[in-house]
């Protein structure tokens, strides 16, 4: 599915996704990643959503976001109570949800400025 969204040039936007990766500006990315306005990290080591664990969590913390969007694939699934607990103790927003959801409200939360960083697993 391709989204469009041009208002802030100078942030990484979401510009599609499919079954084989997701477009974040000019780039397609094949694997899990983290996106924020300014940073994309494409080599986060988490295998997957269901899998996630405290101890992936530090590139996510180190950015400071306000809120953290946990695109789990098709489907929406939730995250270790361990995950949870980790993202609370911080006063960090979690919100689980699927991936199309996600790069939607990625982009919305950007787009005003918000510090929001999405965790985007691709099944």
């Amino acid at each position: 599915m391709k989204l469009t969204l041009d208002a802030r040039s100078n942030v990484n936007l979401i510009r599609g996704y499919a079954a084989g990766g997701v477009r974040i500006g000019e780039r397609l990315v094949s694997r899990s990643c983290i996106v924020a306005a300014d940073t994309l990290i494409t080599d986060w080591d988490a295998p997957s959503a269901t899998e996630l664990a405290a101890s992936h969590l530090e590139p996510i913390f180190a950015l400071s976001p306000e809120i953290v969007l946990l695109g789990t694939g098709r489907t929406q699934r939730f995250p270790s109570a361990q995950v949870r607990e980790a993202f609370a103790a911080r006063g960090i927003g979690l919100e689980p949800m699927d991936l199309h959801a996600a790069c939607r409200t990625y982009n919305i939360l950007v787009q005003e400025e918000r510090r929001v960083v999405a965790l985007l697993f691709l099944e």
